[in-house]
């Protein structure tokens, strides 16, 4: 029984922490599959699978040296964030099943929440409310509005203290299919377009369904970003999504510089000749899943 878990901590410019999350992760006999990390989203992605667990293990292990170097309190980047250690999803892979992943994140909650005295929601497929299924409400105010949050009725955390962490704020974790993360880069570095083309191609704001888009600024590089999540890409796929972006760029007068995958994709997800034909920065076949469970096996 095969599971992933992708793991996003709120550090993506400091090197010697996010190894030693890593070094955590490889410790607890996790197969680390991919890190992806961004300085202006100033946020990791650690993607690593094994038996639920193993993964049990190094999901809660990741928690020691994230929570250990990361204070929210001094933090800036552009993705939203609720925790040091933001979001734990699982994912059932071979072998396993939903069922499967849900008791893993019911499990990881639990642990976490009773040894770092962090309160924890539950999101996704590991949901315990319908309200909550939908990790964009649970992140809405971000770190900065969780004190007022957790002390609403009816958000009260799954597990853990009612009122933030001081450090590390909270943390959501939950269980869910794949999810490709899909980001657009633009030759401009005009947020205010960006945030408008992010509404027109998301499904909330009538756009594209199974798509959620935000526009950020990557101040770093001097350009912003249509930033991602393809929650179903058999209903909506990537060619689909980056062709939206492209053709409300193209009508505001702006080109498109590339585009880039955080983490890994599935191969039936997106094939080669499509990949290279939608810019994808970096790509190679290293970016499939499937390509690093082989490289990692044994």
């Amino acid at each position: 029984m095969l599971v992933e878990c992708v793991a996003n901590v709120s550090e993506g410019r400091r090197p010697a922490v996010i190894s030693a999350c890593a070094g955590a992760l490889e410790r607890a006999g996790a197969r680390l599959l991919d890190v992806s990390s961004d300085p202006s989203h100033n946020r990791s992605v650690f993607s690593f699978a094994g038996s639920p667990d193993v993964v049990r293990a190094a999901a809660t292990a990741l928690f020691e040296p994230a929570l250990a170097a990361i204070d929210l309190r001094h933090h800036t980047g552009v993705h939203p964030r609720i925790g040091a250690v933001d979001v734990v999803p699982f994912v059932p892979l071979e072998g396993a099943t939903m069922a499967d992943a849900i008791a893993l994140a019911r499990a990881v909650g639990a642990d976490v929440a009773a040894r770092h005295a962090l309160p924890v929601f539950l999101y996704a497929e590991a949901a315990t409310r319908p309200d909550r299924r939908r990790l964009e409400h649970i992140r809405r105010g971000q770190f900065e509005g969780l004190t007022a949050k957790l002390a609403t009725a009816g958000w009260e955390p799954d597990f853990g203290p009612s009122a933030p962490h001081r450090s590390a704020g909270a943390t959501a974790v939950g269980a869910r299919g794949t999810l490709v993360a899909f980001n657009v880069n633009l030759a401009t570095d005009r947020l205010d377009l960006a945030r408008q083309i992010a509404r027109t191609v998301r499904e909330s704001s009538g756009g594209l369904p199974a798509v959620k888009a935000l526009g950020v600024a990557l101040t770093d590089r001097g350009i912003v970003q249509v930033a991602m999540n393809l929650v179903d890409v058999s209903v909506t796929p990537v060619a689909e999504a980056f062709e939206a972006v492209l053709i409300e760029a193209t009508r505001l007068g702006l080109a498109v510089l590339e585009s880039e995958l955080i983490g890994l994709v599935p191969e039936a997800a997106l094939d080669e000749p499509t990949a290279r034909a939608l810019r994808i920065r970096d790509w190679s076949r290293r970016r499939y899943l499937e390509t690093r469970l082989r490289e990692t096996t044994g």
